[in-house]
Parts: structure tokens; sequence; C-alpha cells
């Protein structure tokens, strides 16, 4: 069964880790894939979706850029015509910092991403969704949206206020069947991941045992992990399913 036959998609930052999982696993279950994302790599992953049989466009796009998310918006409606899902995945770290040690720069750039990002893609998606008689929106936030880590404070926040967004638009925009969630995942072998564990002065291979014991499931995760969580909530079997926030975290967050 294709669970998103005739569907379109919208991905940010979809060139990589869990947004590259996501525009593949989604393509799979039938839906056209339109990739933006900010260098292109983006392209590199909607050129294998069309290779392997797909349909899949892609703009460079900075999502805290109000005119780039328009315009790549615009060409995903003249490519495909129509958009049923939008998945907000685009997302920074920002550097390994207390908030007392942040400057207000790097604050401020970690929050144009995550959140600005989210609010920009979603503001200007909404009429195109009532347009089409509703969709689903799936912003990726994460373990740091609900637990505290003592550590990256702008990312804990921006996620945080991802989480509590999903929450308000579900809300707001239920009427016009738009339905609003979060996926909160929890340590997974990305780029992120590794700048995340260099900028704590250590690497990988060192830090994932550590890793693997604050996951009981089976240590960390995989992008598909996140990438068929977000295919459920995208498809018609989660058309009752609003304003949850799905956490897939090897039970990182059941402690």
């Amino acid at each position: 069964m294709l669970r998103l036959k005739n569907k379109v998609a919208i991905i940010t930052g979809g060139g990589n880790g869990l947004g590259a999982a996501i525009a593949t696993r989604m393509s799979e279950e039938g839906a056209a894939i339109f990739i933006l994302d900010l260098d292109n790599n983006g392209k590199k992953i909607a050129d294998q979706i069309t290779n392997s049989g797909g349909k899949a466009g892609h703009l460079n796009c900075d999502v805290s850029q109000q005119d780039q998310v328009i315009a790549g918006l615009d060409k995903a409606i003249d490519m495909f015509g129509h958009v049923d899902i939008l998945v907000n995945n685009a997302a920074i770290e920002g550097p390994n910092l207390t908030t007392e040690q942040f400057s207000l720069a790097d604050w401020e750039r970690v929050f144009s991403v995550n959140t600005t990002g989210v609010f920009l893609c979603t503001k200007h998606i909404v009429p195109l969704l009532r347009k089409n008689n509703g969709g689903a929106i799936i912003n990726i936030s994460s373990i740091y949206g609900l637990v505290g880590g003592g550590d990256v404070s702008a990312y804990h926040a921006s996620k945080g206020a991802v989480r509590l967004m999903s929450k308000n638009d579900a809300i707001s925009f239920a009427p016009d069947k738009i339905r609003v969630n979060s996926i909160h995942p929890g340590f997974i072998p990305t780029s992120m991941v590794d700048r995340f564990v260099d900028g704590s002065g250590t690497d990988l291979n060192t830090m994932k045992p550590i890793l693997d014991e604050m996951h009981p499931l089976e240590g960390m995760g995989h992008p598909d992990d996140i990438a068929w969580a977000a295919v459920y909530l995208a498809s018609d079997q989660a058309r009752w399913v609003t304003g949850t926030e799905l956490i897939v975290d090897g039970g990182y967050t059941a402690r």
C-alpha cells in the first residue's frame, strides 16, 4: 500500500540526515517530493529520487528568509500543482554553550532557522493547504524540546518553541482540516550530532557508548526511525492525530 500516493510533500533541510531519509521514504510511499535546502545536497537527493522512478524537485533556500521561502513554495506549486504535506526539518544546533555564554548574534541565528523558519514555512503554506482542503504539517523538534541537557542552550529553547507552536497551530488550523504535529528524535548519528560531539571536545567513537547507554532500546537510532514516523503522521492513517508530540528516542525520555 502506498500510504502517500498522489500527495505532494515539501521538506526543508531535505538534503541531509533526517530530511534526506524522510524525503526518500515518503517518495517510496508514493509522494512527490520538493526539497528546500540551503545547499546543493538537496538537489542530490532529488536526483536520487527521480533516478529511482519517483518525482522530486529542489530549490536552494534559507528558511529564515521570507522571500526565499515564498519562492520555494511557488516553485513547488508550479511543478506539482498542489501541496499536501510540509515537513519543517531544517535546523542548526548552534554553539555548545550555556545561556550565560551565548552571544546575542549566535542566539538569534539559531532561532532564525529553528523557529522563525518553521513560522515562515507554516505561515505561507497554510493558504495552500487550505485551498487543497487540508493537509499535514510535521515539525521536527527534539528530545531537547522536552527535557534539558545542560548544553546547547539556544537549541533547547528553539526546539521547545517548535513543540508548543505545533500544539497551538493544531488548534488554529483544525477547522481547515490541517493537522499539525511534532516529532522528537533522540540522538541519531547525523552531521548535526557529529558537530555536537565535536563541540563537546571529544569524538563520536568516544561518545558513542555513552550516547548508546542513554537510549535503553538498542542505543542510538537511525534516520529511518524518524522517516517512518513522519510517513505515518503525513498519511491518512493519522487522520485523527493533531497537536501531538511523537517521541522517537529509544526510551531516552522514559527515565
